[in-house]
């Protein structure tokens, strides 16, 4: 049935390859698939929830007016933990659903796992499970009360809504249309549409990024949306953090194992890391109501989109910039201190990220798209603010308005004073010129004989008629 076909894309994300420019660009996560679990079971598998704050996070928030967009591979909105979750879609590739539900590419269950660890809100128990619980209070379930139910996966942030828009990654989309073109339409969309903060549980090969993707992200920033990217997965092949996480500006999230060290095979190392969240022995939804175990950077990206998601909402007048150094500077640091290109600034704490004095920034920490494009695509780094004196103008000088000259009657008396200096200039120049003439045929004849003198040794040994030697300069 559907569950034995969907056994087929296990590890398959990890392995995609290139589309566009020559690089890779894929979802990630490996999965292990499970059918439809009794969902107390898939509740208890959430380890997170408690170990990183999550659960603590929620007395604050849980992410009320907030819309997160997922940039993925399209998200089932119909799976029972997802109900009335996903608010708005759309389709980047040309390829799926106008409303980007329908998963598609190589891995097309990637965006619904995706999107239950972000947003997803359980549901409630059938009857007979209902039935069992009252009989045993050791069951009692912990999260009574939050999202829709008991059962299923609950997301970081169970209130906040969901905007999914499609891309066809990790192999060639029959629609023709190229990452280039579907990953800044989506993200121009999810602003377009109020996306507060964006997931992208997707990665590169090269830690550049094609010029198009530019104005995109320029356009986020601009909009004051925060921008969440995974930082890749060394079992796929990623050692090294690629686009979008080096992005300026975008918070990049490695992974973690359970015991909360950087996970060996489930995360990539970069300067560009922000913060590192779980990525192994995760557990989310898959399209049609089922349910599966996955590792991934894909899978710790939306743990970390969640908490932005907390903070916008117990703050919404806070400043995307002030989001992201609330999640990095209340990190637990790990590692080397502080910031590395394993941990980043730490491990997520969501619960401080909440409620801990943070002072403010003027500008996002992890730096800005508008600057890097201002030094890198135009060529010209941005000036400083000058600290030189300030030079006073340059006075003008007065100039008069041009007169228009006035023309002067000629004389009429009867006088030969203008007769006689005319002819005495005339004959003046008459013997200039005269004078000028014989002292030139002069130099000439002096002229002629120097040059019969001097050809007699010009510096050069003369060519030999018939020969093959050049003449040589002694």
């Amino acid at each position: 049935m559907r569950h034995r076909e969907s056994e087929r894309p296990s590890r398959r994300s990890s392995a995609a390859k290139a589309i566009s420019l020559g690089s890779a660009i894929a979802v990630l996560g490996s999965l292990m698939l499970a059918g439809p679990a009794h969902a107390d079971s898939t509740r208890d598998k959430e380890y997170w929830l408690d170990s990183y704050g999550i659960r603590a996070a929620w007395d604050e928030s849980q992410g009320e007016g907030v819309k997160v967009a997922v940039i993925d591979s399209g998200v089932d909105g119909t799976h029972p933990d997802l109900k009335g979750v996903v608010v708005g879609g759309t389709d980047a590739s040309g390829s799926g659903d106008p409303d980007g539900q329908r998963g598609i590419g190589q891995t097309p269950e990637h965006g619904t796992l995706v999107a239950t660890l972000l947003a997803g809100r359980g549901h409630a128990p059938d009857k007979d499970k209902k039935d069992d619980k009252k009989k045993d209070d050791e069951s009692k379930p912990k999260d009574e009360g939050i999202g829709a139910g008991t059962d299923g996966v609950i997301g970081v942030a169970p209130k906040a809504q969901i905007l999914t828009a499609s891309t066809w990654l990790g192999t060639p989309n029959p629609s023709g249309v190229g990452v280039d073109e579907q990953i800044p339409a989506a993200v121009r969309w999810a602003v377009d549409n109020g996306a507060q903060v964006i997931n992208m549980s997707l990665t590169s090969s090269s830690t550049s990024w094609p010029e198009s993707w530019d104005a995109a992200f320029l356009y986020a920033e601009q909009h004051d949306v925060v921008v969440v990217a995974a930082a890749g997965n060394r079992a796929g092949g990623t050692e090294q953090s690629g686009a979008p996480a080096t992005i300026p500006g975008v918070l990049t999230v490695a992974g973690l194992n359970r015991d909360g060290e950087a996970s060996q095979e489930a995360s990539a190392q970069s300067i560009v890391i922000g913060v590192a969240a779980p990525a192994e022995d995760l557990v989310g939804g898959l399209p049609g109501g089922l349910y599966a175990d996955w590792s991934g950077t894909s899978g710790a990206t939306p743990l970390v989109s969640g908490v932005a998601a907390l903070i916008r909402s117990k703050y919404p007048d806070m400043s995307a910039a002030q989001v992201v150094n609330r999640i990095i500077s209340t990190a637990k640091d790990s590692g080397v201190p502080g910031h590395d290109p394993i941990y980043g600034y730490g491990v997520l704490n969501a619960e401080a990220a909440l409620n801990a004095e943070v002072p403010e920034v003027s500008a996002n920490p992890l730096g800005s798209i508008a600057q890097w494009i201002t030094v890198h695509r135009r060529g010209v780094v941005a000036a400083p603010e000058s600290q030189s004196p300030v030079q006073s103008k340059a006075v003008a000088p007065d100039i008069p308005e041009p007169t228009t000259p006035v023309a002067v009657p000629p004389r009429t008396e009867n006088s030969v004073l203008p007769a006689i200096l005319v002819f005495s200039f005339g004959a003046l120049i008459a013997g200039v010129l005269t004078l000028g003439a014989v002292q030139t045929v002069r130099a000439r004849r002096a002229a002629a004989g120097k040059q019969a003198v001097e050809d007699a040794d010009t510096g050069f040994i003369p060519p030999i008629r018939g020969g093959s030697h050049k003449p040589v300069k002694r």
